[in-house]
């Protein structure tokens, strides 16, 4: 069985927190493959767990997908149906037309224009925490086919030129107005770095991907109960509920929230022990061990 998460986060420019998870199975799992009615593709249940996150009266300011999403037509127009903003990766393949002074050119792939723009048409741009990082950035309006109104796409690039270039990334937006620039599409989208945080440190530390199960309904339980154990120590992190009892310095990363989390209940099951010690030597004698 071949399974893997579809997940939805809320980000305030401080707080990272997971909403909600889905499960997603590939085709091959179902009878009917494709045809299956319980068959979902990504983009839908992505959608689906937007729906959710709206019925919540969570209305978010921007929406940002990676390109499994982003270049994922029906989810972009349903997203604008519910006059959604969005910031999502599109393929380099995707056919769009250049929109210039209410001129629109023929359709031609994206990276095909990106090799065309000179490079006066770049912007260098200082980002990531201590800003370390360069990017070079052009933002041009277009139009596709299959969606109304004009977008803005923004070219990434991690060098100079087009040709110098090892790492690029086309960002496509339906936000509107004046703060539409390179700089706020590229800053924006860094916000999603923090889904990949989560992910590291929920494996790294709370064991998501080791599961000894194989149905659906026991891999759900899983996932929601790490979802769950990462947002208590996230929030007793950031309420300093950890830091005031069980630490002498700041809990800066989640590692150090978690120790002081094992460090509390390593010094409660001592106190216990110390107390109990023959009802827990009567425990393990149950097992047909000896505690002594």
């Amino acid at each position: 069985m071949v399974i893997s998460a579809v997940t939805t986060h809320i980000y305030d420019g401080v707080r990272s927190f997971p909403l909600d998870v889905e499960l997603y199975e590939k085709a091959e799992n179902f009878p009917l493959g494709k045809d299956d009615p319980q068959f979902q593709k990504k983009p839908d249940i992505a959608f689906n767990l937007i729906e959710k996150c709206l019925n919540r009266n969570y209305h978010p300011q921007i929406i940002l997908m990676d390109g499994g999403y982003g270049n994922n037509t029906n989810l972009l127009e349903k997203l604008e149906q519910k006059n959604l903003k969005y910031i999502g990766i599109i393929a380099k393949n995707r056919l769009v037309q250049v929109v210039k002074e209410d001129l629109r050119e023929s359709e031609k792939r994206i990276d095909e224009i990106a090799k065309l723009l000179p490079q006066e048409s770049f912007e260098e741009i200082k980002t990531g925490k201590n800003r370390e990082k360069t990017l070079w950035v052009a933002t041009i309006k277009i139009k596709l086919s299959a969606l109304s109104g004009i977008k803005t796409l923004a070219i990434v690039m991690n060098a100079p030129s087009f040709e110098k270039s090892t790492d690029i990334d086309y960002l496509m937006t339906n936000e509107t107005g004046e703060k539409v620039c390179a700089n706020w599409i590229v800053e924006t989208y860094t916000s999603r770095n923090w889904i990949e945080v989560f992910y590291r440190e929920i494996k790294g530390w709370l064991g998501l991907s080791e599961y000894q199960v194989r149905n659906k309904r026991s891999l759900m339980r899983h996932f929601i109960l790490v979802f769950c154990a990462y947002t208590f120590i996230q929030w007793h992190r950031l309420t300093g509920g950890l830091r005031r009892q069980w630490g002498n310095k700041p809990l800066n990363t989640f590692a150090e929230a978690l120790e002081a989390f094992r460090t509390a209940v390593s010094f409660r099951f001592f106190q216990w022990l110390k107390d109990n010690v023959e009802v827990f030597s009567l425990y393990k004698a149950s097992l047909g061990f000896i505690w002594a």
